[in-house]
């Protein structure tokens, strides 16, 4: 049957589809346009499907906070390529992921696939994306925080950001610099006291055996071993880190200098890079 010009656009308009897939999908559905939105996003599965095994190392990474900053939310919306990851569609739809994110806030990565954007689950926008690009879309990353008072972070580039809490209100300036600290020195916790028992754990291992093969007596290995602990914390710990910008003292005591009571309560960091 003759498919017009018009149909198709109308089509396109729907699903947001390429005209050249838009007008097979009618083709093949004698023009039945619910017929033709249906082999579309199959067409989107089959080439998810396809490209499953693919790595989706460029893309967007979002962070953003309700407005009296006690919410926020970071996401990632990850796809193959850089020239992908610049297209305004791309853009546009991880967009509407982190606000979505952000009004619904999704318990988890699962629910928020499964929240509702446009008519579609957000899995299904992805997918639909996916089929419309040729190449694999995936949301690798999700996290929610809710605090008295919540910074934001997206680096220059678009792949990094972080999200982090406070246990009062404070400046922006100052939200600001605590998650610049977090988005480049990557701490793995806020103290030595909230750092997780399986890291520590693996730390020491790696130290006691680096300490063995350097010949060290056995009765040595522990203490030698908790001294590079005590050191691993100074490192990677955000209270313990030098605070980049000063250079001189640490991330806690530049906090006391603002306000003697106001503590980071938890952050979220991801990179596509790391």
């Amino acid at each position: 049957m003759e498919i017009k010009a018009t149909d198709v656009a109308k089509l396109r308009q729907m699903t947001g589809a390429g005209m050249m897939d838009c007008k097979s999908a009618l083709v093949e559905a004698n023009g039945d346009f619910d017929k033709a939105k249906d082999i579309i996003r199959e067409k989107g599965k089959l080439v998810a499907a396809k490209r499953a095994d693919r790595e989706t190392t460029e893309g967007s990474v979002i962070a953003i906070a309700t407005e009296n900053n006690n919410k926020a939310i970071v996401v990632c919306l990850g796809c193959e390529t850089d020239f992908v990851a610049k297209n305004s569609e791309f853009q546009a739809l991880a967009n509407k992921i982190a606000e979505t994110a952000l009004t619904s806030f999704p318990a988890d990565l699962e629910a928020l696939k499964a929240t509702k954007l446009d008519g579609q689950t957000i899995e299904e926008a992805v997918i639909q994306q996916t089929g419309k690009s040729g190449e694999k879309h995936a949301i690798p990353f999700y996290s929610k925080l809710e605090a008295p008072y919540i910074a934001t972070y997206i680096h220059t580039n678009g792949k990094l950001a972080t999200i982090v809490g406070f246990s009062k209100e404070i400046s922006k300036e100052v939200g600001r610099e605590i998650a610049m600290q977090i988005t480049a020195m990557n701490p793995v916790s806020v103290s030595k006291d909230s750092c997780p028992q399986s890291v520590i754990e693996k730390e020491l291992e790696i130290y006691r055996i680096q300490i063995r093969e350097e010949g060290k007596p056995e009765n040595m290995v522990e203490q030698i071993a908790q001294g590079k602990l005590a050191k691993f914390f100074k490192e990677s710990t955000l209270e313990d880190q030098t605070f980049v910008k000063d250079g001189k003292i640490t991330v806690a005591q530049y906090l006391k200098t603002v306000d003697p009571e106001v503590k980071v309560t938890g952050f979220f960091r991801f990179s596509l890079n790391d």
